[in-house]
């Protein structure tokens, strides 16, 4: 059983309810896949709006620093003139920052300490995480169980559509061999404790464990798809060279540390397949690269991006930026709009934003979705649901001049936290 500050759940019920939830998810998701900019910003608009209404309501620390908005009349281009907040404020103010003011601070890292081996739900509802800390802050997470599964299937979508568009989804669902964190304390350990079933399920391998450990876990789950720290998977690679791995998946994707040019050489060698790169991040900012290639497209239904310079203030297109600020549309338990979370940038005319990770010698750069996805309609997940018409009314859509917030508004003294190979129970 999870020992839980509240009413216990049993692991295997957590994994059904996250699969049932995955599954309800991807029906509304994947036809995001195929949106255009202008439906994209009308979908941003609407949760941004909702956002920021519910964090005004229920958060005292945002009902301060956002006061005078009028959420109703919210404009994406007035994003620019709202207070940015850095990690440090977001954990020094976390207990009057949560919408929920039966949770604390003391309570959150309580049932952290608690669930270091076994996954477990905060009074049966809300999914807790930590931050490894590598930018020199830990940071701790909070959201509902429906809140988290939306940032995995956001995550995980595109893997699912192109397999059901090839053919449809396996009957156990569509497995994935994942070399991540160990402990569901963190993002992925979370996720490899409980998506365990129909539509997806992950076969966990942590990094932790010795080479040979992972090796024999993924010869006996053969998985079609792998993910998991570029340095684990150069020396899979090897392995499979040597012979003593003898999976052959058709996708092999790198996330958590930086995917040198090396490194996606030598794991596209041993492999057999071009390296698709992920950037996740607690904060709930999910990026995917095409196979081979190095921008990441950004889940812009989840999350809105901006890069900015040193003062916060919008950099012009080609120009690198020195930090990127998200908003995250999907978790209104912990609500941050907008927060400085990572690193320099390049940016250009975003449609679906895309990026090329900053650490190293790489830059990010906003760009177009080259390969936007048209989904099948046709699905084991259930039939997608149409998608809403964005609101026509002349006062919520019309345009507005985007001004530039003087510093005091934006100040200019939250650092950038930068992109950086972690050890490996402090990964995301």
């Amino acid at each position: 059983m999870i020992a839980t500050s509240g009413p216990t759940t049993a692991v295997s019920e957590l994994q059904a309810r996250v699969s049932e939830l995955l599954a309800s998810h991807l029906e509304v998701q994947v036809p995001h896949m195929g949106w255009n900019r202008e439906r994209v910003r009308a979908h941003q608009r609407e949760r941004l709006r909702g956002l920021l209404a519910h964090a005004l309501a229920r958060s005292p620390f945002h009902a301060r620093r956002l006061a005078g908005i009028d959420p109703e009349r919210f404009e994406l281009a007035d994003l620019a003139g709202l207070p940015v907040m850095s990690k440090a404020q977001m954990m020094d103010e976390f207990d009057q920052l949560l919408t929920n003011r039966r949770i604390a601070r003391r309570e959150v890292e309580a049932h952290l300490a608690r669930s270091r081996v076994r996954p477990r739900l905060l009074y049966d509802l809300y999914v807790c995480l930590a931050s490894g800390g590598s930018s020199g802050l830990r940071g701790i997470f909070v959201q509902t169980l429906d809140e988290w599964t939306q940032f995995v299937t956001s995550l995980a979508r595109g893997p699912i559509a192109a397999i059901t568009a090839s053919g449809g989804l396996p009957s156990d669902g569509v497995q994935i061999g994942q070399i991540g964190a160990g402990s569901p304390v963190h993002s992925s350990g979370f996720g490899a404790a409980t998506v365990t079933g129909f539509p997806l399920r992950f076969v966990s391998a942590p990094a932790t464990l010795p080479l040979a450990e992972i090796v024999a876990r993924l010869n006996a789950a053969n998985p079609p798809a792998l993910q998991g720290y570029p340095s684990v998977l150069r020396q899979l690679a090897g392995e499979r060279r040597a012979g003593r791995l003898r999976i052959a998946p058709r996708s092999v994707t790198s996330l958590g540390e930086t995917l040198t040019a090396q490194d996606r050489q030598a794991i596209a060698a041993g492999f057999g397949v071009a390296v698709s790169d992920l950037f996740v991040s607690t904060e709930g900012l999910v990026g995917r690269s095409q196979p081979g290639e190095q921008a990441l497209m950004f889940a812009s239904d989840m999350c809105i991006v901006e890069l900015v310079d040193e003062q916060n203030q919008p950099v012009k297109p080609g120009s690198p930026s020195a930090k990127v600020l998200l908003t995250n549309l999907h978790n209104l338990t912990q609500p941050t709009p907008p927060t400085a979370i990572c690193a320099p940038a390049r940016k250009g005319a975003p449609i679906h934003p895309s990026a090329t990770a900053a650490s190293r010698s790489r830059r990010w750069r906003f760009g177009p979705c080259s390969r936007p996805h048209r989904p099948c309609s046709n699905t084991k997940y259930g039939k997608p649901r149409a998608a809403s018409r964005p609101s026509s009314s002349p006062s919520r859509n019309r345009a507005r001049t985007r001004s530039r917030p003087s510093s005091s508004r934006r100040s200019a003294r939250q650092a950038s936290t930068p992109l950086r190979s972690r050890s490996a129970e402090s990964r995301t």
